[in-house]
Order: structure tokens, then C-alpha cells, then sequence
């Protein structure tokens, strides 16, 4: 079972946050949630935040730990401008350019560790087998 979580229009470029989501990906819940609290990028506070928020999802759907999932899936899609007054600095030649305030939206994906997996549905059918009793 997959569980999602995402945080739109994040304050950040994407490409910054890009870093931050590829060294994460493929990791356990518990060692990903570490390596970002040692990271020093404005990114992995988001990405953070977006991590537990889909555990405490699988959590509340089928009560499981962190420690029983991993992070399949963790991509950043660059999000609108962000608009306002819009704000104008010197260019090249005499020339005008607009502030481009970027926005993302990172996306989350965790999944059950294999090992897990089996193992919760081995201890679901020895529960079925033994109430058949």
C-alpha cells in the first residue's frame, strides 16, 4: 500500500529542491528524517514536513511505525510564479527584468518495506487460521 502526502506552491525553486528530494528517495522513513535534519538546505525542512505528514497518514490508515516504510517516491514539479506587485531590477544594456519569485510542489510517496509486507500478512493469515479453529 502506498501513502501520499505533498506540499504545493513550496517558497523555493524547484531545481534547489530537487537536491534535497534525490538524496532521500529510496531510504527508510527514520534514516531519510535523519539525513534532513543534518542537511543544511532550506529544502529538507519542507521535505521534511512533507515526509512525516505521509507517515502520520499510514499511520492513521493502517497504524503503522515509521520504521515499517520507505520512501518510493519523492519528486519536485516546479509550481507558478509567485505573483504581487511586481518588482523590476537593471538588465543588460539599459534594459529592464522582473524578480521571477519561483514556486514548487513536492511530492511524497512511502511504501511498506518488502520484508514488512510479508511479514504482516504471514501474521494476518496465522491470525485467520487460528480463529478458524
Amino acid at each position: 500500500m502506498e501513502y501520499k502526502a505533498s506540499h504545493k506552491y513550496a517558497p523555493i525553486s524547484a531545481r534547489k529542491a530537487r537536491l534535497v528530494a534525490d538524496m532521500v528517495r529510496g531510504m527508510p522513513v527514520d534514516a531519510a528524517l535523519d539525513a534532513l535534519r543534518t542537511t543544511h538546505q532550506r529544502a529538507s525542512f519542507m521535505l521534511d514536513k512533507v515526509i512525516r505528514s505521509a507517515a502520520a497518514n499510514a499511520g492513521q490508515q493502517t497504524a503503522l511505525s515509521s520504521s515499517e516504510l520507505y520512501v518510493k517516491e519523492a519528486f519536485v514539479n516546479e509550481g507558478p510564479l509567485q505573483q504581487g506587485r511586481i518588482r523590476w531590477r537593471p538588465g543588460a544594456m539599459g534594459r529592464i527584468k522582473p524578480y521571477r519569485k519561483r514556486t514548487s510542489h513536492i511530492h511524497v510517496t512511502l511504501k511498506v518495506a518488502e520484508s514488512q509486507a510479508g511479514r504482516s500478512k504471514r501474521a494476518a493469515a496465522q491470525e485467520q487460521e487460528g480463529g478458524e479453529e
